[in-house]
């Protein structure tokens, strides 16, 4: 039988560490003990600063990107090109594009991929406000820069057939997917930077 170590705070602690991506249990122990042994040089500022997160970070109301203004520094951002939009899964997806320096442009976060077997239809992502945005007529091309995997290909042919529906309003969106790099079943933030830029100047009509 497992014996608790510590007190009910330290081990609450070291739950909430376990639940973030890519930390099992026996890391959240060595993570939780660092940072209370490192109590006044890491534990205190990183607990201010989660505290301004809460506070001050929110997600942008036109693409999606989280960020402390709304709309986010991307979205403000004057010398983008304002008809080219690039369409992401998630926000560690357009960070990992912004952090290879692929393209000057603006961004959509979906907010995840088609999945009908757990339940996330075409309503639980952001796929009509893209449609919307298209309909401006501002933007001329669309990149789908989701992640090469089934779900992710599958959303991207359902985005295509949307907004081949804009033609008939007269709004005409050339639809292009990233090309050369991205391995079948690989996701961006996974990916370094070199690959992701290739990948980007090498995209092909979807």
């Amino acid at each position: 039988m497992a014996r608790h170590v510590a007190g009910p705070e330290i081990e609450r602690l070291i739950q909430l560490l376990a639940k973030l991506p890519g930390l099992g249990p026996r890391s959240a122990r060595r993570a939780a003990l660092h940072l209370i042994e490192k109590k006044e040089s890491l534990l205190a500022p990183l607990t201010r600063a989660m505290e301004v997160a809460l506070e001050k970070v929110g997600v942008c109301s036109v693409c999606g990107n989280i960020d402390t203004l709304d709309p986010c520094t991307v979205c403000r951002d004057e010398r983008r090109d304002a008809s080219v939009l690039v369409v992401v899964e998630g926000v560690s997806d357009l960070w990992a594009l912004e952090r290879a320096g692929a393209i000057s442009a603006r961004y959509h976060v979906l907010g995840g991929v088609l999945s009908p077997l757990d339940g996330v239809g075409p309503s639980d992502l952001t796929i009509d406000a893209l449609v919307e945005r298209c309909r401006s007529g501002e933007i001329r091309e669309v990149i789908l820069a989701v992640n090469a995997t089934v779900e992710g290909q599958t959303t991207a042919h359902y985005v295509t057939d949307q907004l081949a529906r804009l033609a008939e309003e007269g709004h005409e969106v050339t639809v292009t997917r990233l090309a050369h790099g991205v391995p079948v079943g690989g996701e961006l933030d996974h990916l370094d930077d070199g690959t992701i830029a290739q990948a980007m100047r090498a995209r092909t009509k979807f």
